[in-house]
């Protein structure tokens, strides 16, 4: 959630393909009530421009390539309070979704020049230039990748300064649930890095039941 530079509309709703291969790993750290904390760089320019940010995951369907959580910015310049928004994710499984978005004002270049910024991409590159990666299997791999699209402000107005009309490209390790995340949106600063590990037991960081979805 950048400073607002355009306005722009946010989609409602996420769709995905249908073809591809099976679900990715089970992993205990990519569960419901999970959370995570780290920072948010909000300049690709000034690496001491970063925003602390916790993350928790409200809900998981890995076989619908889904997942759900809110994401709680602090000390945001411009904000009284910490800013809170909820967002939805696609995983790419290669059944559900692809390394091609397909929206968001997204193009297939748009989305390789992100995807390589992850080294744990770089097996699958050839084939993700291809088609998208529809025919990897990826239900082993270590690492799994996600979009993740912020769908309202929780606690604030959308007058507030920020921004939801971009998405994160997000690589999260199965062995650590470390996330590492780059925000796109051609109208704000290009690859801000979101940069998160796992808390203990999803006990650590920001409270959803403080809060009341719209």
């Amino acid at each position: 959630m950048p400073v607002r530079v355009s306005e722009s509309s946010v989609p409602s709703q996420i769709s995905g393909s249908s073809s591809g291969q099976s679900s990715p790993p089970a992993c205990t750290l990519l569960s419901v009530g999970q959370a995570f904390s780290g920072t948010q760089n909000v300049s690709s320019v000034q690496n001491n421009e970063a925003w602390r940010v916790n993350v928790r995951i409200q809900g998981c369907d890995l076989d619908h390539g889904y997942l759900c959580g809110t994401m709680e910015a602090l000390n945001v310049p411009m904000a009284d309070t910490p800013v809170v928004t909820f967002w939805e994710g696609e995983i790419v499984d290669t059944k559900n979704y692809t390394f091609f978005t397909g929206k968001w004002d997204a193009t297939p270049e748009d989305d390789i020049r992100h995807w390589t910024k992850f080294q744990s991409f770089s097996p699958l590159m050839n084939q993700a230039k291809v088609d998208g990666g529809k025919s990897l299997d990826l239900s082993n791999y270590p690492y799994i990748f996600m979009r993740w699209k912020e769908q309202y402000f929780v606690n604030v107005g959308t007058d507030c300064g920020l921004t939801i009309a971009g998405f994160y490209y997000v690589c999260f390790s199965c062995a650590d649930g470390s996330i590492n995340g780059f925000y796109y949106d051609p109208n704000s600063s290009p690859f801000q890095k979101l940069e998160l590990k796992s808390t203990n037991e999803g006990r650590s960081g920001f409270s959803f039941s403080s809060y009341e979805l719209q």
